[in-house]
């Protein structure tokens, strides 16, 4: 179990000494206090919501939302330092039900003995359901104050009664600035600039993609090498690997990059929804998912105004499921394309919504009897089918009768727009609402 228990300080009681050799450089550059945090301003400047909370010396349980390497455990710490609170770390994947008993029965102990708990819970949305609501009573009576950490959009993740005891606290990836200024500290702290031209050491900190443990990391990797003289970027790039991206195919980013390529195209820019494409690609997202999502785009984004955009679509998944990954994929690109430069519209989506809410409201409603077949006597006898105009046989091929039932007013649900295919469609409802008016007045 990953679990460590320090002093309000926030220095470990098991100090690392030089013969269990030397600590690695982001271990090394840890903050020492908040103000030393880079790139979170906005939780921990005075105005900020944890700032405020220091100023006035409670700390509530929190829950530190944010992507890897941009200081949540750091914070947890030092919180507990500034608050004169014991330091306890877990993490949700290695502690089990009986590990936290022992956990919230040694926090009461602390606490009868007049000292306070911070309990720090990492990959806090690791935790089931029963194992959250664990930690509801203690964090009620006080005794610990729970902060956790999470990568996880805390909304879908987490029990709503955690959430309800916890502020939510959003950390920022780390943009290039706060990243190059980890990398003066560590430069600092070795003695040296590292022996990379300009360019070279604005590509390590494109590679470390916002994480600050990634850029200390390959700070490391780079001194490990021994180099006399600078390098530039293209050797750096043969000598490093660019950090992978930050994807989960089941997680917050699988949905934040769909949602952002979805929007893409509703938003008629073929490139972003081209880079938005890419970024799921380059995770490693099924090709078969995008195919879908691209096709549900062209029905409900686009629908009647360009009925070929599903086509487009459908014939882009089926030329993948030939030729598979990666000439497959270009087939999905094609159609992402067609997608956002086609015309847009809602009209038929909005139209079946509102058409299935009209039907749960009026669902017992029978329909008129002249549209009823009346294969038997009796249901002649009844009046199916009495009175039934066949179009066919109606001038312009149009009767003009109400399908509604007898005692539902008509409804409109289908409104199309004046763009694409639907313009000439919006000619034909028009046309046939004169002529129904007209029948039907007649």
């Amino acid at each position: 179990m990953d679990l460590f228990d320090t002093h309000a300080s926030g220095t470990p009681k098991d100090t690392a000494t030089e013969t269990q050799g030397p600590r690695p450089l982001a271990d090394r550059l840890r903050p020492a206090t908040l103000k030393d945090v880079i790139g979170q301003d906005e939780v921990l400047g005075p105005d900020a919501p944890l700032g405020a909370m220091l100023a006035s010396k409670r700390l509530s349980s929190i829950i530190l939302w944010g992507p890897p390497g941009v200081g949540k455990t750091t914070i947890a710490r030092l919180l507990a330092a500034e608050t004169d609170l014991t330091f306890v770390q877990i993490s949700a994947i290695f502690t089990g039900v009986s590990d936290l008993k022992k956990i919230f029965e040694a926090a009461r102990l602390r606490r009868a003995n007049g000292r306070g708990t911070l309990l720090f819970v990492d990959e806090i949305h690791r935790f089931n359901k029963a194992q959250q609501d664990g930690f509801l009573p203690h964090m009620e009576e006080g005794t610990i104050v729970l902060v956790g950490a999470t990568t996880e959009n805390p909304s879908f993740e987490l029990n709503a009664a955690v959430l309800s005891r916890a502020q939510v606290m959003v950390l920022q990836r780390l943009d290039d600035m706060a990243l190059g200024k980890l990398l003066d500290r560590a430069e600092t702290a070795i003695g040296h600039s590292l022996p990379l031209t300009d360019a070279a050491r604005a590509a390590l900190i494109g590679m470390a993609d916002g994480d600050g443990r990634a850029i200390l990391n390959l700070t490391e990797t780079v001194l490990d090498w021994g180099l006399t003289e600078p390098i530039g970027t293209e050797a750096l790039s043969a000598r490093l690997s660019r950090r992978a991206a930050q994807y989960d195919k089941s997680g917050d980013a699988h949905f934040n990059l769909i949602s952002a390529l979805h929007k893409s195209v509703r938003g008629s820019d073929p490139d972003a929804a081209l880079y938005w494409l890419a970024r799921m690609l380059e995770g490693g997202e099924d090709p078969r998912y995008l195919a879908r999502r691209i096709t549900r785009m062209a029905i409900e984004d686009i629908g009647l105004a360009d009925p070929d955009a599903q086509r487009h679509c459908l014939d882009a998944w089926a030329t993948y499921e030939r030729l598979g990954s990666p000439e497959g994929e270009l087939a999905l690109a094609q159609a992402i394309i067609y997608l956002a430069l086609a015309p847009k519209s809602n009209a038929a989506y909005a139209a079946y919504k509102t058409a299935r809410a009209a039907a749960r409201d009026t669902g017992s409603l029978a329909p008129p009897k002249h549209i009823l077949n009346a294969p038997t006597s009796l249901m002649k006898d009844q009046g199916y089918g009495a009175g039934y105009a066949y179009d066919h046989d109606a001038e312009d091929g149009f009767s003009g009768q109400d399908y509604f039932p007898d005692t539902m007013d008509r409804a409109t649900f289908y409104a199309p727009v004046e763009r694409g295919h639907e313009r000439e469609l919006a000619k034909r409802v028009a046309y046939f609402a004169k002529l129904r008016t007209q029948r039907q007045g007649s």
